[in-house]
């Protein structure tokens, strides 16, 4: 008997789809799926939408809708490949911290550039403004000047208290929006913040290296209580950009992108040509340099030796 649903949580060999009709049923995906052309590591994704087969043995995904977006990054160690991190989203939602630990603007451009690429908005959540002192403080302010001219949402937030978590549901609700970030952020106390059935295990912070020890290991999918949803993916270390050509990478940065208009020849690298727009801004302030070196971190991205590793 065939049947239709979403797939709600993924652990990579087993699926949970939550059918039409709201029954949970766990899948595998039928052997022959994988050699589809689907040159991706994860060729089912929490959020699509597919068709389920009884069998005698269990039930298997034999077939994936045509997907709205998707959310991809590349494999780690398979250049080739892609992972696809969420499908079917309206939002992508990065939290990230100043400080314990320290989320990098490169990072952080590199997600909103990827999200850019793939048409899916993005905003930010800067967590644990509870703990900052003043230094810390005015680096989160900082941050939010910098994007939110750009027309990036961007919350200050604590998790741990619920400060600011009001104004960040009113963005979430009614859509399905993908919960990113590096393991330590913070991302399962807010997920059990704004989905207290959620149970997201949680872990104190390494404090040798000051990273998160990972405690989400599979991408689920969560009901929001006044709708919409969240899908929680695992931590994040690196963000390899997959698929995108180096002309349009200054496409996917808003302030780059206007400035590139006045720049004297089309399809300017935004490197060395003469009469380039992007650099006079940077020399005259108008650009942050920040954003400048995010971008050619992207643009180096096609020297495959040069990516770090993502999981």
């Amino acid at each position: 008997m065939a049947m239709h649903g979403t797939v709600i949580r993924s652990t990579g060999s087993w699926y949970v789809v939550r059918t039409d009709d709201g029954h949970e049923v766990e899948c595998k995906v039928k052997g022959n799926f994988r050699l589809r052309g689907i040159r991706s590591t994860s060729p089912v994704a929490v959020g699509d939408g597919v068709s389920v087969v009884q069998q005698a043995g269990g039930a298997y995904i034999t077939d994936i809708d045509e997907r709205r977006n998707c959310i991809v990054r590349k494999a780690s160690n398979l250049s080739k490949q892609s992972h696809v991190l969420a499908a079917n989203v309206d939002a992508a939602l990065l939290v990230v911290t100043v400080a314990r630990p320290v989320t990098t603007t490169t990072f952080i451009d590199r997600f909103l550039a990827s999200a850019e690429a793939y048409g899916v908005p993005a905003l930010l959540a800067i967590n644990k403004a509870d703990e900052l002192d003043a230094a810390e403080r005015a680096e989160a302010d900082g941050l939010m000047a910098l994007y939110r001219p750009m027309g990036y949402a961007c919350h200050a937030i604590s998790a741990l208290t619920g400060s600011g978590l009001d104004a960040l549901r009113d963005d979430l609700a009614g859509r399905t929006t993908l919960l990113a970030g590096h393991s330590g952020v913070g991302k399962s106390t807010l997920l059990n913040r704004l989905v207290p059935e959620a149970h997201a295990r949680t872990a104190s912070i390494s404090e040798a290296h000051q990273t998160g020890m990972h405690t989400t290991t599979f991408s689920a999918l969560y009901d929001l209580p006044g709708g919409g949803a969240l899908i929680d993916i695992p931590g994040i270390k690196g963000f390899g950009t997959f698929n995108i050509e180096p002309a349009e990478v200054g496409h996917y940065f808003r302030d780059i992108f206007a400035l590139s208009a006045d720049c004297r020849f089309r399809g300017c690298t935004h490197t060395h040509e003469p009469g380039c727009a992007v650099r006079r801004a940077l020399d005259e302030g108008r650009l942050a340099p920040s954003r400048y070196i995010s971008y050619l971190s992207m643009l180096e991205d096609k020297d495959e030796a040069k990516y770090r590793p993502a999981y």
